[in-house]
């Protein structure tokens, strides 16, 4: 009983089945060629009447017994199959081609079982060699489970007639069929609907401009201490969340939970952070921090306050995060307080410590396909220069930051230098937007609250209803 349990999980009927409708209908060959791997075969004679058979389907040729017997005698294969007796009994036991779909799922769910298998046996092998980074050790261990997960929709490519036909579209359906009803949403919206594609901030410029959140994107934004990085990025979450109805995800490295959601309900209720932390609340603002809090408690926004975490650790973290709440959208407070994997090439300094952190982060946005907003800090030559206007050379410790990252956005306050410079307002700057424009976008920031908020100008306004005010004493 004890050997039979450790024989690994096969199906040879099954793989039998696959075959032999592969050989008797064109139908089954396209099918399984096009779903199956070598890999997932658990008998070599099974492995090398597969590969031949995926052969003759990339190379758009018929497929029989006897064309396949000929190809596996051409390269010395067939003996090692059985000959063609064993091809033979292969084709006899084919069953219904319409239920090919079934037999493949079956070989595939014995393949991922024995992956399964091996893979814990390479983990228990590096545990027990007492590894000295077991943050790293259960990385890699929680990558190689995650992997096998994502192996069934993984593919060698695609090719463009495969997108546009709709076969391996993310839409499901043909382009020029997505085009038209584009076209008509395009028609069809209303005066306000801004029309981007990825996942709305409800900052409207900063919408136009970088058409919303695209998944897999990494994206910066930067600035000086206490320009409002952690507010903007908070406040970015808060209208995916609350607004979107979208699970958010947070990594909190300098602040604690609690601080964290103390901002959040500020902003959401509009009530000053002083008030709340005293009390000195008027029954009015009470109401309205209570109805926020029942509110977002219908949310999932979740928030990860450990200190000092190792990219590794937030790797793993943020793999569950996805699995468990299925994030849409994570945000990274800041890039600079993450340390590195550990390992010696990444300790030589910390500019590279800080790109293999940036690259790892964009690694991991295309792996969760979602987008990542990290927070990093501007190097002091910001404050030297006339206008503290940020570039993309101030990234702290930039390394390959700027290569790796999709966006990268400035954050910047005037009335910061000079208090009559601009008061309430910032600036947003896009300084890199891989797939859009680059340019300026102005907020209004309300300190008080720690909220940005769209800028509206009013000055027109006001000297128009000014204008009217004094019409009335005009002659006449």
């Amino acid at each position: 009983m004890n050997e039979k349990l450790k024989v690994p999980p096969n199906s040879k009927e099954s793989e039998m089945m696959v075959l032999g409708s592969m050989l008797t209908h064109v139908n089954s060959l396209n099918i399984a060629a096009d779903g199956l791997d070598d890999s997932d075969f658990y008998f070599s004679e099974h492995k090398i009447v597969f590969a031949a058979l995926k052969e003759a389907y990339r190379n758009d040729r018929p497929a029989d017994v006897h064309l396949i017997a000929e190809e596996l005698k051409r390269t010395d294969k067939l003996e090692s199959v059985g000959g063609v007796a064993y091809l033979t009994t292969l084709a006899q036991y084919a069953g219904t081609s319409a239920y090919i779909e079934e037999y493949s799922e079956l070989v595939h769910s014995k393949a991922t079982l024995r992956r399964m298998i091996l893979a814990a046996q390479e983990v228990e092998k590096e545990a027990l060699e007492n590894p000295q980074d077991v943050s790293s050790a259960l990385d890699e261990a929680q990558k190689k489970f995650y992997e096998i997960g994502q192996r069934a929709n993984s593919k060698d490519g695609t090719t463009i007639a495969e997108i546009l036909t709709g076969a391996k579209a993310a839409s499901e359906m043909p382009f020029l069929e997505g085009l038209q009803k584009k076209q008509e949403e395009f028609q069809n919206r209303e005066p306000g609907d801004l029309g981007i594609s990825g996942i709305s901030t409800h900052f409207v410029d900063l919408d136009k401009m970088i058409g919303g959140l695209a998944p897999s994107n990494m994206m910066i934004i930067a600035g000086r201490p206490a320009m409002g990085k952690t507010a903007f990025a908070i406040n970015v979450a808060e209208n995916i969340c609350f607004k979107n109805g979208m699970p958010v995800g947070i990594f909190s490295l300098e602040m604690t939970a609690e601080q964290l959601l103390h901002r959040i309900i500020c902003s959401q209720s509009e009530v000053e952070s002083d008030k709340i932390k005293t009390g000195s609340l008027s029954g009015e603002e009470y109401q309205r921090i209570v109805s926020v809090v029942n509110h977002i408690q219908n949310y999932t926004m979740v928030i990860d306050d450990q200190p000092g975490l190792k990219i590794s650790d937030l790797r793993a973290r943020a793999r569950r995060m996805r699995e468990v709440y299925g994030i849409e959208f994570l945000v990274i407070d800041y890039l600079q307080l993450i340390s590195g994997s550990g390992s010696g090439r990444s300790m030589e300094s910390r500019q590279t410590e800080i790109s293999e952190i940036s690259r790892m982060l964009k690694n991991l946005a295309r792996e969760l396909n979602i987008p990542i907003l990290c927070a990093s800090q501007l190097s002091r030559k910001v404050e030297e220069r006339q206008g503290h206007r940020p570039m993309m050379s101030d990234l702290r410790e930039s390394g390959s930051i700027e290569q790796d990252s999709d966006v990268v956005m400035f954050l910047l306050r005037r009335e910061y230098y000079d208090p009559y410079d601009k008061p309430g307002m910032a600036e947003l700057i896009i300084g890199k937007n891989r797939h859009g424009s680059v340019g300026d976008v102005p907020l209004t920031f309300r300190k008080e609250l720690g909220q940005f908020t769209n800028h509206t100008p009013i000055q027109n306004n006001a000297s128009n209803a000014e204008d009217d005010a004094f019409a009335t004493f005009g002659p006449g």
